[in-house]
Formats: C-alpha cells, sequence, structure tokens
C-alpha cells in the first residue's frame, strides 16, 4: 500500500479523529494543537518595529492553512508576521487577513472602494481592463476597456479589506493592482486574487520587476535614481532620495508589494 493509499482519516468510537500514517496514528487535534503553539512561539520573536502585536489577532488552522486575523500597527508588521508563520513545521499556507490599525479618521466601505477603482482607472497599465465594482452583492461596472480589452479587475471592501479579483496579463499588473489598493485612502487590507493568462513563473526577478513599475508608478519618488534587487522575497533597495520622506516612500512601496518577505535599505540622501 502507497503512503497515499494509507492516509486516511478515522473518527468516532469516542476518540478524537486520527490520521493513520505509516509511521502510526497522529491526533489531528494534538497536532493542530501543537502547530499553532509553534506559530504563537514564532510571532514572539517578530521585531515588530518597537510596536506591541494588537491583543485582537487570533490564530487558526484550516485544512493545514493558517489563518491570521486581527490587527497590526503597519505593512512592516503585517508582512513580517505572515513571513515568520510561513516558516513554522506543519503549516503549509499562510492566509494573511490581518488588518492594518487605522490611525486616522474611519471612512466607509463605499469610499475606500470608490478610491481604489479610482486609482485603478487612473493607471495607464491599465487601461485595457474592465473595471468593476461589487456593491451589495452585485456587479457595477467603473469602466469599459479602452482598446483592445487584455483583462478586467474587481474591486470589494468589507470593513476596510479591499478584495481584488480579475484576471491579467502578467505577475506585475496584479501586484500593482494591488500596491495601488494599498495607496487609497481607508485601505487596511489588501486580499489580491487576481489570475494570471497565460500564467507566469513567479521569482525573485518578477517581484523586482514589479517593484520597478511601482516605484515609476508613484509620482512621489524618482524611480531613475533607485535600483532594486531582490534574493529569496527580500528586497534590498539602493540608490538616492532627495529627502528622508521620499526614502521611507520607497521603502513603504516595496512593503506593499505582494511576496515580499523583508526590505533592506540603503538608499542615500542626495539633492
Amino acid at each position: 500500500m502507497s503512503p497515499a493509499d494509507a492516509l486516511h482519516v478515522l473518527a468516532g468510537r469516542g476518540t478524537h479523529p486520527t490520521i493513520s500514517t505509516p509511521n502510526g496514528e497522529i491526533d489531528i487535534m494534538q497536532s493542530s494543537e501543537a502547530v499553532l503553539t509553534l506559530a504563537r512561539a514564532a510571532l514572539a520573536h517578530v521585531p515588530y518595529q518597537g510596536h506591541h502585536l494588537h491583543p485582537t489577532i487570533n490564530l487558526r488552522l484550516s485544512d493545514g492553512a493558517l489563518i491570521l486575523e486581527g490587527e497590526v500597527a503597519d505593512i512592516v508588521d503585517k508582512t513580517r508576521a505572515a513571513a515568520q508563520l510561513r516558516r513554522v513545521d506543519g503549516v503549509t499556507m499562510v492566509i494573511d487577513h490581518l488588518r492594518i490599525a487605522n490611525g486616522g479618521t474611519p471612512i466607509g466601505d463605499g469610499e475606500v472602494r470608490a478610491a481604489v477603482c479610482e486609482r485603478l482607472r487612473s493607471a495607464i497599465d491599465f487601461r485595457n481592463c474592465k473595471i468593476c465594482a461589487r456593491v451589495k452583492g452585485q456587479l457595477e461596472p467603473v469602466r469599459e476597456a479602452v482598446g483592445e480589452r487584455s483583462g478586467w479587475l474587481e474591486v470589494s471592501v468589507h470593513d476596510g479589506a479591499v478584495t481584488l479579483n480579475g484576471q491579467v496579463i502578467s505577475l506585475s499588473h496584479m501586484r500593482l493592482a494591488g500596491v495601488l489598493a494599498w495607496w487609497s485612502r481607508g485601505c487596511r487590507c489588501v486580499i489580491n486574487d487576481i489570475v494570471i493568462a497565460p500564467a507566469e513563473a513567479d521569482s525573485d526577478e518578477e517581484i523586482s520587476e514589479a517593484l520597478r513599475l511601482v516605484l515609476e508608478t508613484d509620482p512621489f519618488v524618482d524611480a531613475a535614481r533607485i535600483s532594486v534587487r531582490t534574493d529569496r522575497r527580500v528586497v534590498t533597495l539602493d540608490g538616492y532620495a532627495s529627502s528622508d520622506g521620499a526614502r521611507r516612500q520607497v521603502e513603504r512601496d516595496a512593503w506593499y508589494v505582494h511576496g515580499v518577505e523583508n526590505v533592506i535599505n540603503h538608499i542615500a540622501l542626495s539633492s
């Protein structure tokens, strides 16, 4: 009997469900609790930029995926927490639904949705995409594609969390859409479910390419003065910025890019 044939779930007889494997039976409940214990310990070692993790954070397992919910101070804490949890033994996937603490005046989901749609509508890279919004369960058109249609984007918002669905032509376009959502006022979380057709293999260079596109799109940075390289999802930034604000903006843009796990900022100040 193959290991796949031997893997089956047993229930009943007043005991916890178990998994039977060639190495014996594993108690599912005990195994899940062990993974959660390791995950909680891993969170305690995340460098949270001097902030404490919000007490409402929750961890739960579903079919081997660790679901992360709650609130953290900023995008850096959110990204580092998810990256740390991906390294925990027994975790097959991390679903990051952490929200960023809203330090400003809260705005409604409708305003957030409108802001995201406007950024997508205004971005030249999505001029060939149809853009629509999901409002109270109904799909509403925002703009038809300009010229030959090459994809579509759908925006929905719940409690400040933006969900992006649709289809685009490249991983860079998928990542740019996510960053544009993050730039939108009131956005506290981005769930990026956009698919790429035809499919592309992801890589460190894909992350670097997407970040270069993001920097070229950001009106507050001079992308020509910044160099980007990525190694195992860690982005290193070099080059020059005219102010500390611009330097920090480049770094923040990097943290917003889907797939980035850490950012090293070597950008120097130069007029």
